[in-house]
């Protein structure tokens, strides 16, 4: 458990232990899923100053855009499917922010019409060089998806039904990324 939360990887310390690398993976994905659980549990709508971004995690490829890639979209309070379409989007963000909350976002079209829906919107827009805006910016959750694709990449890509537990693992490190130690 030391190792997983020293962020060692698990052929390291599958060494640094003198036990199977398939036993210390079992140990981790284990780990992994409880994790997991305790950051679904948490889960509750989000008020208040909300940040919204999208990205796509998957090998990088020339000219393929997105093709093949898996969609992630993150919501970052302030203090605290397949395609990122304003369609699959805004269920999502209904679902998880109340109304009037102020939403910061790019300027990705499947943002727009949040005002319509009841938020305050706030939007930064990264094609006209611009990454802030008085308050208005979305760097907090640009930094938790930067901080879980350079984490991921290591990995080689991941099965769909691995991908969600790193991701969440992610979540997780980067929640505590300032705690000296993860154990009691």
């Amino acid at each position: 458990m030391r190792h997983f939360c020293e962020n060692i990887t698990a052929s390291k310390t599958a060494v640094l232990l003198g036990i199977n690398r398939n036993t210390i993976n079992r140990y981790y994905n284990f780990f992994r899923q409880k994790t997991a659980a305790s950051n679904l549990s948490e889960s509750s709508l989000f008020c208040g100053e909300i940040e919204c971004d999208e990205s796509y995690f998957g090998a990088k490829r020339v000219g393929r855009g997105a093709a093949d890639k898996t969609p992630v979209f993150g919501l970052l309070k302030h203090g605290g499917s397949q395609n990122c379409s304003k369609i699959q989007l805004m269920p999502i963000i209904q679902g998880e922010i109340f109304e009037g909350s102020q939403v910061h976002t790019d300027g990705w079209k499947s943002y727009g019409g949040l005002i319509l829906n009841g938020y305050d919107q706030y939007r930064v827009f990264h094609s006209n060089d611009e990454f802030a805006r008085g308050k208005c910016h979305v760097n907090g959750i640009k930094s938790f998806l930067s901080f879980a694709k350079r984490r991921l990449a290591k990995f080689n890509g991941l099965t769909d039904k691995k991908f969600l537990l790193h991701l969440k693992e992610c979540e997780f490190r980067f929640k505590h990324r300032k705690e000296k130690d993860l154990l009691p």
